[in-house]
């Protein structure tokens, strides 16, 4: 039998894995940014691919899935014009720029996956190929 402190500590843990990485309030900037965020699945170098798709009812939420995993990540503004989203907790970080994309792990200080490109961004590269 569970006691009443093991009890109500397994329920808070269940309870905050259940809350996003990030709170629901976003400033405008990062609404501006979550506006240039490209959706859908994204194929990546090594047969890899990325999903990306927005979180129902939270505004500039997105849910990322790689391999078996789910990440909840949110823009983070930058100065370079990148769209950089990313779940702290995690360290998680999607870099999208208009003709490729990339998933890096910032705790491990490496890319998981590379060259990735989804629908807009194969049409944004193929339309600068053909001029």
């Amino acid at each position: 039998m569970l006691s009443m402190r093991t009890l109500l500590a397994t329920t808070a843990a269940a309870a905050l894995a259940s809350v996003p990485a990030h709170a629901d309030h976003l400033d405008a900037q990062q609404m501006e940014a979550a506006a240039h965020v490209y959706t859908g699945v994204a194929q990546c170098e090594f047969g890899q691919q990325v999903k990306l798709t927005p979180v129902e009812g939270h505004a500039g939420h997105f849910r990322l899935e790689f391999k078996r995993a789910s990440y909840d990540v949110v823009p983070e503004v930058t100065t370079t014009g990148a769209v950089r989203l990313e779940d702290k907790r995690a360290g998680m970080v999607w870099i999208q720029i208009p003709t490729k994309s990339m998933l890096l792990n910032a705790r491990r200080g490496q890319r998981e996956a590379d060259e990735c490109l989804n629908a807009q961004q194969r049409s944004v590269t193929a339309t600068a190929a053909a001029q």
